[in-house]
């Protein structure tokens, strides 16, 4: 079985980005933003992004959007 790490190394070579809600419902990551910080350890060059989101109330929200250089 993949860890967490391994799924979205995979993921990210394949997509080359990622959002804190896709990582939760497509590899079951929650923290993500701590995964990120241990691709980085690993010398992975991640850039960190903001976009704007609507969530399930109608408000507007920005969420962290990691891009993968």
């Amino acid at each position: 079985m993949a860890t967490q790490i391994e799924r979205l190394e995979v993921y990210l070579r394949y997509n080359k980005s990622i959002t804190p809600l896709e990582a939760w419902q497509q590899l079951g990551i929650y923290r993500l933003s701590a995964a990120i910080f241990n691709l980085r350890k690993l010398g992975w060059k991640i850039e960190t992004d903001t976009v704007k989101v609507v969530n399930q109330f109608g408000e507007k929200c920005h969420v962290a959007k990691y891009v993968l250089q």
